[in-house]
């Protein structure tokens, strides 16, 4: 006997949790508008409906490199206080309205200095931001926890800064660290010593891998970087044949390592043909730590509602298989336990228990 197909509305109303999303990916449209009309950047549409509908066309490239290209016009409105600010509570308030009660919010510091704001400065505006929406987000009774994770480019030579800020603001919001950019050609191990750095000063990291490459860099992410997470890994399935599992796949389920699986965004990027046959599906499946997750928003055309929502439609997921990504992702977080504790018995459970 199947499961009843979970509609839109009640997975609307359901609480979510979000780990891998980027701030400069999922600014509102009418506000990346308004921002470049104040700091003078020509933008392909200054009208908001047409702006988010050429996001998402050419991100619809197939190709990880063009779609990382489409945030110029993001970062071009994020290098003043205001304008991150602005974006900061704004994204909270974003979360909050889509049930989102656990978010992780990531951005590299170096790229919104273009303006002269300092890499400290940039940090604090965009903690001053989230803490405004989260208070705002409290007020109207939809209550949502952002941390923070900093970025260090993978293909420029600052990573080691970023992770300096990682420790130095860990008690003022930020909870994690992260490499991204290009991934193909700049391998985790370039940055392994910022790594050890984070690990010796007990500050948890996600790796960006096995997204525009295979398994060498998920194997690198894991066993030589430390990660105790993985942003992306569709391309561990290279490691599983006919349902069995080899040793980095094994080493990844075994010790419950994360799998932060962005659907839409794999799809774009060329990763993954279809939700259908999106590998989240047969992960979880296989018993692996799998949480669902954004990516970028705006870039995307997407929130965790549409994400869940086309894994039920196309996938056959149930109101039960939303309710283990969800707890995977709160048991994953770079929180402490007590607070993961309590969100998963106060929070996601109770919101769940009417759905099933």
């Amino acid at each position: 006997m199947t499961a009843p197909r979970i509609d839109t509305d009640t997975i609307a109303r359901l609480p979510k949790a979000v780990l891998h999303d980027h701030l400069d990916g999922g600014l509102r449209p009418a506000t990346v508008v308004e921002l470049a009309a104040e700091v003078g950047h020509r933008l392909p549409t200054t009208d908001p409906d047409e702006l988010a509908a050429w996001y998402v066309e050419a991100a619809n490239s197939g190709d990880l490199v063009r779609y990382i290209a489409t945030f110029e016009h993001t970062l071009a409105v994020m290098q003043t206080r205001e304008g991150l600010l602005r974006t900061a509570e704004e994204y909270v308030l974003d979360l909050a309205a889509d049930g989102v009660v656990y978010g992780e919010v990531r951005y590299a510091p170096e790229l919104n200095t273009r303006g002269g704001l300092g890499l400290a400065e940039v940090v604090e505006a965009v903690q001053e931001g989230l803490a405004a929406g989260m208070a705002k987000a409290a007020a109207a009774g939809t209550p949502v926890r952002v941390g923070t994770l900093l970025c260090g480019m993978r293909m420029f030579d600052r990573v080691r800064e970023a992770a300096d800020l990682a420790v130095a603001y860990r008690d003022a919001g930020v909870v994690g660290f992260d490499i991204a950019g290009a991934e193909d050609g700049f391998p985790p191990a370039d940055h392994l010593a910022a790594f050890e750095h984070l690990r010796r000063e007990s500050v948890p990291f996600t790796i960006h891998a096995g997204e525009a490459y295979g398994l060498p860099s998920i194997h690198q992410a894991v066993q030589v970087c430390g990660a105790q997470r993985i942003g992306h890994g569709v391309r561990l399935t290279e490691d599983i044949v006919d349902g069995k599992l080899g040793r980095l796949a094994s080493w990844v389920r075994d010790r419950r390592i994360a799998l932060e699986m962005c659907p839409t965004s794999n799809l774009q990027t060329g990763c993954a043909t279809s939700i259908a046959e999106h590998p989240v599906t047969a992960l979880k499946d296989l018993g692996f730590r799998v949480t669902l997750n954004t990516d970028n928003r705006l870039v995307s055309g997407t929130t965790m509602t549409r994400e869940m929502g086309l894994l039920v439609e196309e996938a056959g997921w149930t109101a039960e298989d939303l309710r283990t990504v969800t707890v995977n992702a709160v048991k994953s977080a770079f929180i402490p336990f007590d607070e993961r504790k309590a969100l998963i018995e106060d929070v996601i459970l109770p919101g769940y228990a009417p759905v099933l």
